[in-house]
């Protein structure tokens, strides 16, 4: 099986090249060039000039020698890429320039957020990790989805079952935008957690069985979705559109807070519908 264990080094040159390629040099204000370009983006010397470093040095960073930018380079860097706040971040724990949270990731969720999950009734809520394990969920949750008590406590992870559960593959109407979200917060979520080797098995198996994610997992996007909205094709209910609220808890800055409400008549009927139930 192929590992994903993170390698900074790789991934840091992987990200700063796949992020130069996707640059229009005209949108920047670049002084047009006589040579034609033969790879799209910026040339290296582009950005070297743009953050302020040498040529030398982008083209060491790219071919992943070892280096270790500093935070004024990497936020030099940030800059001249044009590279959006969860992407900044991105760079900042690739090299190395956050702080890390040494804790354990949590298995488990704390007492006061399990009934927090249980109080958001009759909201559908779940209580997520950083890999998408769903640690805690209440009734309407479960009538929306399905019965987390009958999947094995690996197969809880809302990224495996858009992938793998038979159920949940079709469940959603945009399923590509789905995934796609998925497997980029969970890239964000690889680079932050290093030492998750839990995450980096998670991802290989995505990786190594499916074609979707290991096709998604090579564009490298990056994004963590505070809010968001879905459209769901429930078996009984029907049609159901939800928008979707993410919270942080100031305690547990790993896990995730999801909570799911109407977004139209219809589907406050259909939710009210399944709550009754």
């Amino acid at each position: 099986m192929t590992t994903h264990t993170v390698d900074t080094t790789q991934e840091l040159a992987a990200f700063l090249r796949a992020r130069r390629d996707r640059l229009n040099p005209s949108d920047l204000g670049l002084p047009s060039r006589r040579q034609a370009r033969r790879t799209p983006g910026l040339r290296r010397e582009e950005v070297a000039e743009l953050a302020g470093v040498s040529v030398d040095y982008i083209v060491r960073l790219e071919q992943g020698r070892g280096l270790r930018p500093s935070a004024d380079v990497v936020e030099a860097l940030a800059r001249a890429l044009r590279l959006a706040p969860v992407e900044r971040t991105y760079l900042y724990d690739l090299a190395q320039q956050r702080p890390r949270n040494t804790d354990r990731p949590a298995t488990t969720a704390a007492p006061p957020l399990v009934r927090l999950v249980t109080d958001l009734s009759p909201l559908p809520a779940m209580l997520l990790n950083h890999r998408y394990d769903i640690l805690a969920w209440n009734r309407e949750m479960s009538g929306l989805l399905l019965d987390f008590d009958t999947l094995p406590v690996p197969q809880r992870n809302a990224v495996w079952l858009c992938l793998m559960h038979p159920e949940i593959r079709d469940f959603y109407l945009d399923r590509e935008r789905v995934v796609r979200e998925g497997v980029a917060h969970l890239r964000a979520a690889w680079a932050a957690h290093p030492e998750d080797q839990a995450l980096s098995d998670l991802i290989s198996e995505f990786a190594t069985g499916d074609e979707e994610f290991a096709r998604l997992w090579a564009e490298q996007d990056i994004k963590v979705n505070g809010r968001g909205h879905k459209v769901m094709r429930h078996p009984v209910a029907g049609v159901i559109s939800v928008d979707v609220e993410v919270l942080v808890p100031l305690q547990d800055p790993d896990q995730r807070l999801m909570i799911f409400r109407a977004a139209d008549d219809r589907s406050r009927s259909a939710l009210e519908r399944l709550s009754a139930q």
